[in-house]
């Protein structure tokens, strides 16, 4: 069997369903079009004027004719999965969807906050992590997925009380200032990176007047290598999730602590409602964030039972959104 991904893959977690499904045995192949950017400063100063002048995005056009232009080497696929369909425009889909006898998509943004209902009729299956989208348009109900290796939380020392990374957001610069100020209070140590084009006026100037010494908080235009992430959650005891406006699904950060056994702090009120949740390893944030208790950080993890994780890893995805053998 023949899969061809194609998605932007900004933080780089598309790369593992590659990788499991050729670990199955599948001739599993990548097309990543963030790694399509203008060569030089020329192509860069022409696009900006083309967008300007002509409501003409060229890197858009690059990126199309390189994933028409992948096809055409790779050949026919039995599957292709099209990720962030948005970037796409409809003759770019429709000349995609004739290298397959299968085309679907998985929406990781809702239709509120990036709207595609024009290029849906294009797919054979759309599955969505969203439950509003998911009543609404009747969408085949999938969550993100466990990527990263089991690690039990007796191999890990964590210094740190909570930790948490996330990509600029209005709403979330908010609430951790807030939040910020809490765990301060409470005598807790954590790490708090926000990473974003928007970040630079907070590297010009702290929002803190005074910056305890147990408080780490960054703000970075620089992003992460995606492979240094674990580092930071083994040395935490919590993780943070924060939303962003119009989001009701599950984040990675979900999927990525019940990995390494770490508990949550979030403000997702929706992650009562799945098999998994345990109050005691999920605090579920108030809209004031005064239920912030240190006792959460200090009463142990515990386990989940192994056939609930199962169903949350990357393993029983891919079974799920290719149709592949699902006897387990």
């Amino acid at each position: 069997m023949k899969i061809c991904i194609i998605s932007y893959d900004f933080w780089d977690y598309d790369k593992y369903i590659v990788e499991t499904l050729c670990r199955r045995g599948i001739e599993a192949y990548h097309i990543k079009i963030s790694s399509v950017t203008h060569s030089n400063f020329n192509e860069r100063a022409v696009n900006a004027l083309s967008k300007t002048f002509l409501n003409k995005n060229l890197k858009t056009e690059k990126r199309q004719k390189y994933v028409l232009d992948s096809l055409e080497k790779l050949g026919h696929q039995d599957q292709i999965l099209v990720l962030n369909p948005d970037t796409f425009d409809v003759s770019t889909l429709e000349k995609i969807r004739k290298y397959t006898d299968r085309m679907i998509t998985y929406l990781y943004d809702n239709l509120e906050r990036v709207p595609v209902e024009d290029k849906l009729h294009l797919f054979d299956k759309i599955f969505s992590f969203d439950i509003i989208d998911v009543q609404k348009h009747g969408f085949e109900k999938i969550t993100n997925y466990i990527y990263l290796p089991y690690t039990p939380k007796e191999t890990q020392h964590p210094e740190m009380d909570l930790f948490y990374i996330t990509s600029y957001d209005n709403r979330r610069v908010s609430m951790i200032k807030l939040l910020a100020k809490k765990l301060i209070d409470q005598g807790l140590k954590f790490q708090i990176m926000v990473i974003g084009k928007k970040s630079w006026k907070h590297q010009l100037a702290n929002i803190f007047i005074k910056v305890p010494k147990n408080l780490f908080l960054i703000f970075s235009i620089k992003k992460i290598p995606h492979n240094d992430l674990p580092v930071y959650y083994k040395n935490a005891k919590v993780l943070l999730d924060l939303m962003r406006e119009g989001q009701y699904g599950l984040s990675f950060r979900v999927f990525e602590a019940m990995s390494l056994e770490k508990k949550i702090i979030t403000d997702n009120e929706a992650i009562k409602d799945y098999d998994f949740y345990n109050p005691n390893n999920i605090l579920i944030l108030n809209e004031s964030i005064s239920n912030i208790d240190p006792s959460f950080f200090e009463v142990p993890y515990e386990k989940i039972p192994e056939e609930i994780y199962y169903r949350y890893t990357l393993d029983h995805w891919v079974n799920k959104i290719f149709d592949l053998d699902t006897k387990r």
